[in-house]
């Protein structure tokens, strides 16, 4: 191997995008939020160890399989171009087989937990394989996104209550519009690209409104959080959480109104501390409260 060459390593850990943690966070936040939510404050600790790893896994093996779908796509967009399956770096095979060898793993940390769960790992399986594919076909893609980025908060609530209360659907709900606002931002980077090569995006469909209707995505979003505080007997220290996410919404909208790259980006990548903003009003309500 030639001093400049990246290992197969470090190659698979491109392809995984660990070196890029926002996509973990953004499916952490939702399935943290459930799990406090559904155990009163107090979930079991492995069942906190095995969504946070599962989450991690699923979120890694995602991108693999994304990559292996969008192989002769990605060459053409110039964030993409560089990656190491579209560069040519490693085979499709590979890919594959890392997309199989994580999900197998994530599949190991439910064993213990009821066959409600089971269930629903492999209907998450199912969405993080036919998610890549909906780019050819569906006008928002980005709500099936947030389905599949959001399926630990059904699979966290049936492994706590061996049920789905109506708060579960209705966070379920509120992941997919926010899913929206967000990947909205990131197809924004990516407009002109997905445009020439024929990929649908919510950027490309809300076309001149695309601000518009990233804003309300986060207004949704943030109203189905208060309904589910109302459902929950949630107090004023998580709503208190709702204030400040929605403080970081409005500030997304200066990231974005003009529309550059940077800007979008950045508000993509800022979402972080969206999700973390909400999360710390759970928290602090069961903890504090």
């Amino acid at each position: 191997m030639s001093a400049d060459r990246p290992s197969r390593l470090a190659l698979y850990w491109r392809l995984t995008r660990m070196h890029r943690p926002i996509g973990t966070l953004l499916l952490l936040w939702p399935t943290l939020a459930a799990l406090f939510i559904a155990a009163r404050g107090s979930p079991e600790p492995y069942f906190v160890f095995a969504f946070a790893l599962g989450t991690l896994l699923m979120r890694s093996a995602g991108c693999a399989i994304n990559d292996w779908a969008d192989r002769d796509f990605d060459r053409h967009v110039e964030r993409t171009r560089d990656r190491p399956l579209t560069a040519g770096q490693i085979e499709p095979r590979e890919a594959v087989a890392v997309f199989v060898t994580l999900s197998l793993v994530a599949l190991l940390l439910i064993v213990p937990m009821n066959r409600m769960v089971w269930g629903l790992a492999l209907v998450a399986a199912f969405l993080a394989v036919s998610y890549p594919f909906t780019k050819r076909f569906l006008a928002l893609p980005q709500a099936y996104l947030g389905i599949a980025f959001g399926f630990g908060i059904p699979m966290s609530y049936a492994a706590v209550l061996q049920e789905l209360p109506p708060s579960a659907w209705t966070m379920l709900a509120a992941n997919i519009s926010w899913a929206l606002a967000y990947d909205t931002e990131y197809a924004m980077v990516d407009r002109d690209d997905d445009l020439r090569i024929g990929i649908r995006t919510a950027a490309i469909t809300f076309g001149r409104h695309d601000v518009v209707a990233v804003m309300a995505c986060y207004a949704i979003t943030l109203a189905l959080f208060a309904a589910i505080g109302r459902m929950e007997g949630l107090g004023p220290l998580y709503f208190a959480g709702l204030a400040v996410a929605a403080g970081i919404a409005v500030y997304h909208y200066t990231l974005i109104r003009d529309r550059s790259r940077a800007g979008c980006f950045r508000a993509f990548n800022h979402n972080n501390w969206f999700g973390a903003a909400i999360f710390a009003g759970i928290f602090a309500h069961y903890r504090l409260g």
